[in-house]
């Protein structure tokens, strides 16, 4: 129960910043892009902030022996660039340039009823489904092959 409430806790926080920023707005996010137009450097700004409050708090974070609601903490141990990271960031990156939304802003867009926002999540949500199909069924054939 703990957990989840941090979580939530942590979602609104996360939420709040994402609405109070504008990058819910897939109009503010296109206009970062458009170097040759309106650009709008704001995001930028939101991303050089968002690095500095991580960097300061990773730093206090892990300075405790152990995360509050878990055994341990959970970092990554992959230093490898390989096909499915770097294949991944660039689906991510194409479709936040052609939408103008990414996950982070919207989730957060739901709320304020943007029809965009809704299509927006149930094609990633499909997405998701059908790329851990397609993923369970390559690793299930080369375990029968095996």
């Amino acid at each position: 129960m703990q957990r989840t409430i941090i979580a939530g806790l942590i979602g609104l926080v996360f939420g709040t910043g994402m609405a109070l920023s504008g990058m819910s707005n897939p109009a503010k996010v296109l206009n970062f892009f458009d170097f040759a137009g309106s650009w709008d450097p704001s995001l930028a700004l939101v991303m050089a902030s968002a690095l500095l409050v991580t960097a300061l708090g990773y730093r206090f974070v892990l300075r405790r022996d152990k995360p509050i609601v878990e055994a341990r903490f959970h970092l990554p141990t992959a230093r490898k660039l390989d096909t499915p990271l770097l294949a991944g960031s660039a689906l991510f990156g194409v479709g936040w340039g052609i939408s103008g939304f990414c996950p982070g802003g919207a989730i957060p867009a739901l709320g304020l009823a943007e029809p965009s926002a809704w299509i927006f999540v149930g094609t990633m949500l499909a997405g998701i489904v059908a790329a851990r199909t397609v993923r369970l069924a390559l690793e299930s054939r080369a375990t029968q092959t095996a």
